[in-house]
């Protein structure tokens, strides 16, 4: 089977291009794509996607429902992707889908996303102060999404895109411990 990247390209660039270079388009397109993908990551939903008595236009009716339980009103060009995806099997690439989506209007806008992980929670200042010294390194603005993870023991540990950056004391003690025993 092709990888989900392949699968996923030509329905992010669709959505993309129906975008039409609009920024705030882009943006709420992106967000719904990621509410879509949270949906779409279900095993029970992708269960019921998958019975053949099923049609694509129930799993379509499901989802849109569910999304509009949750506040989501489906943009027609969310909904038209949906339903492209749906038609032809798919739904399992819709996370896929919506992560290229989302790396494409990021570089429209010239930002990336962050994944920053920091042993404790981080206040509004120190996150401020975080970003502007790591949108110097990176060279690029930034869109941070802060996780806890205890287990770096303290410092933190920024993903952007395939690079990493990584500052914490478990990476130390990891180096540390190659060294000794070299």
């Amino acid at each position: 089977m092709a990888e989900l990247a392949t699968i996923a390209r030509p329905y992010a660039d669709a959505l993309f291009k129906a975008a039409g270079g609009n920024a705030a388009e882009g943006a709420r397109l992106k967000e719904q794509m990621a509410a879509l993908a949270a949906l779409a990551g279900d095993a029970g939903l992708r269960d019921f996607a998958d019975n053949p008595k099923v049609s694509a236009l129930q799993v379509f009716d499901l989802v849109a429902g569910i999304a509009l339980q949750k506040g989501l009103a489906l943009d027609v060009k969310a909904a038209n992707l949906l339903q492209a995806v749906l038609d032809n099997g798919r739904l399992s690439a819709l996370p896929e889908i919506a992560a290229q989506f989302g790396a494409l209007v990021n570089a429209q806008g010239g930002v990336s996303d962050a994944l920053v992980e920091s042993a404790f929670p981080l206040d509004a200042a120190q996150l401020s102060d975080t970003m502007a010294a790591l949108e110097k390194r990176f060279g690029r603005r930034l869109n941070p999404k802060v996780v806890v993870e205890p287990a770096l023991i303290g410092g933190i540990r920024v993903t952007v895109g395939d690079e990493v950056l990584d500052t914490s004391v478990k990476a130390r003690l990891e180096q540390m411990k190659a060294a000794l025993t070299a």
